[in-house]
């Protein structure tokens, strides 16, 4: 019994022998030959494009076998594996699609993380075009393509040492080049004394041919309050002075003009009256004055408005004068036009117009970084020129100073050339054009050149380099290094335009 016991042990041993000694063989898992054709792997931009041609020549996986053909971008300092190319047999697909069958989705990516998994069941020709774009980074340009292979041919989960296949080396694009605009700044012409002037619209109710104010009578309690607001706001502001007030009374053009002068003079030092029983502005502050029947009114608001024979009235009050324009609008189609007007539009053009002549004290630039920032309208253009360089160039501080002076002086033509160069510097063409195209006074070597910037971030060439050329012959510095910028953004153009037509 002990020697049979013996016997079957070493017969045991001779068999696991025989059969490690076997499987330390190497099996392939198919069979045929897989060859990489290199396409391209080239830079352009952002983005990294691998392409790659595997071609199978009479593969045949074997039915438990499986090949990953893995491509990688080596460098010296990183590596980083692509998704991979999977050939499956007829028994390992299989497996795969019932392991696959019950993950959600999110667990397929992360469990099977490949490009293409192919059943591979018969011997034929077959080439897979391999196509992968990723996010380009800069270790990438020393970067070479290598492919490997891994395959196991004893049905088991254990990988053979990675065979390389092939090493394609980068072909590097050249990225757009990224223009850096340099701007110049226009400071304004300082302001001695800052005069400024504020007005307000009243449209005043008054009882028929009366000159008294009923504060309480239909919507002047609206009206009154919104000349109060104003006068309120800058009396109550000690950097201001009040120097003039002008209350302005315009009349309808119906009945004689005199007739009106006197109602319309009547009303404004009822305004006037009304105005000094709540403030304590010396007398010799108020000014009355007649605007005149309110022809310019009438004219405006016929053009918002849709009424019976608007084309006749329009013509005689552009074409006649004083009693005979009336007379005509009074004959004009029996009448009717010039009883709409008297209902319906005469009405408003009674207005009373109260505007405020003031100064403003000047500030140093401490003071006038903190005005900044509660009231800018106290600032003159000047003044925020000196807060912007306070702030870094091109901070958002900065910029929002430009873009405040222009809201508060937009009719300035140095607000707007500097707001235009505050768009350009946070890469806004769209507004910066529009600011641009605002500018009256164009002679300045500065608006040459934010319009060469703005013609180079646009693309064209030819209207940035003779912009860009005036601003520097007339001695501006930074228009010098704008052409240069434009002369590597060409080139780098001709670069990319020569590789791309290459490829």
């Amino acid at each position: 019994m002990r020697i049979m016991i013996r016997y079957t042990a070493f017969l045991l041993v001779a068999f696991l022998l025989e059969t490690l000694t076997s499987e330390a063989q190497p099996k392939s898992s198919y069979t045929g030959t897989i060859n990489i054709n290199p396409v391209r792997v080239l830079q352009a931009g952002k983005t990294l494009y691998v392409e790659m041609d595997i071609i199978l020549d009479h593969v045949k996986v074997k039915s438990a076998g499986a090949v990953d053909i893995i491509p990688r971008l080596v460098s010296a300092s990183d590596t980083l594996v692509l998704p991979k190319v999977s050939l499956k047999g007829r028994n390992e697909y299989l497996t795969y699609e019932r392991v696959l069958s019950l993950m959600s989705l999110s667990e397929r990516s992360v469990y099977s993380p490949s490009y293409q998994v192919v059943r591979n069941l018969k011997v034929e020709n077959q080439t897979i075009e391999y196509r992968y774009t990723l996010p380009f980074e800069a270790w990438m340009a020393e970067a070479y393509l290598d492919v490997q292979k891994d395959e196991c041919g004893c049905g088991e989960v254990a990988w053979m040492e990675v065979e390389t296949i092939d090493t394609v080396k980068l072909d590097i694009i050249p990225f757009p080049y990224r223009i850096v605009p340099y701007l110049a700044y226009v400071q304004p012409v300082p302001e001695p004394v800052k005069n400024r002037e504020k007005q307000v619209e009243a449209f005043l109710d008054f009882e028929v041919n009366q000159t008294y104010i009923q504060p309480e009578y239909m919507n002047n309690p609206l009206e009154l309050a919104k000349i109060r607001a104003m006068i309120d706001e800058l009396h109550v502001d000690h950097d201001i002075t009040i120097n003039r007030l002008d209350l302005i009374g315009y009349a309808s053009p119906e009945g004689s003009l005199a007739g009106n002068k006197r109602l319309s003079e009547g009303r404004a030092l009822a305004l006037k009256n009304y105005l000094a029983r709540r403030y304590s502005f010396a007398p010799s502050l108020y000014h009355i004055v007649f605007g005149g029947e309110n022809w310019e009114g009438l004219r405006k608001a016929l053009t918002d408005l849709d009424v019976v024979y608007k084309a006749e009235i329009e013509l005689i009050i552009d074409n006649y004068d004083g009693q005979k324009r009336k007379e005509r609008l009074m004959k004009l189609q029996g009448g009717e036009p010039y009883r709409y007007l008297l209902r319906n539009i005469y009405p408003g053009l009674r207005v009373a117009i109260c505007k405020v002549e003031y100064h403003v004290k000047n500030f140093n630039v401490e003071e006038a970084k903190e005005i900044m920032k509660v009231r800018p309208q106290n600032l003159s253009l000047n003044e925020m020129y000196l807060v912007a360089n306070t702030y870094s160039n091109g901070s958002r501080e900065f910029i929002n100073v430009f873009e405040t002076a222009v809201k508060l002086f937009p009719e300035d033509d140095v607000a707007k050339l500097n707001a235009a160069i505050a768009a350009l510097s946070r890469g806004d063409i769209e507004m910066a054009g529009q600011f641009l195209d605002q500018v009256k006074y164009r002679e300045l070597p500065e608006y040459a050149n934010a319009a060469g910037v703005l013609a180079l971030l646009r693309g064209d060439y030819d209207v940035a380099e003779r912009f860009l050329q005036a601003a520097s012959d007339a001695g501006l510095e930074v228009a010098g290094k704008n052409l240069k910028e434009l002369g590597k953004k060409k080139a780098n153009d001709l670069e990319i335009k020569s590789r791309m037509i290459n490829e």
